[in-house]
């Protein structure tokens, strides 16, 4: 089934663990895991298709659907499990003396073991 390195039983919420096998049949690997095409342009990974992994944050393989703005920063730590620190840089205009000062934000991402 999956890579189980969680306390809790990591199992995708579509799949069905219990079902009963019916002799004569062989219940194939790929029919066991659930992914979806998250659109915008994105292909699926073939390690969401392929992989054991179990995240219900994944855009490809969990219950997330992707909405609103999509951000471009740069990956400034990966320190965390599963999530990445984004540093996004921009500049600011000064009214009083008509130039621009450099600022920056960090935001939190979920990275999926996916990409």
């Amino acid at each position: 089934m999956a890579d189980q390195a969680e306390k809790a039983f990591q199992k995708q919420e579509t799949i069905f663990v219990g079902r009963k096998r019916v002799l004569g049949q062989k219940i194939k690997s790929n029919d066991l895991r659930f992914w979806k095409n998250i659109g915008l342009g994105f292909k699926t990974p073939m390690s969401a298709i392929e992989g054991t992994y179990v995240d219900k944050k994944c855009p490809f393989t969990g219950n997330v659907s992707i909405r609103g703005r999509l951000l471009r920063g740069i990956v400034h730590a990966t320190k965390m499990k599963r999530t990445i620190t984004i540093r996004r840089d921009y500049l600011h205009f000064i009214p009083k003396y008509g130039r621009y000062e450099k600022r920056h934000k960090q935001l939190f991402a979920h990275c999926s073991p996916a990409f």
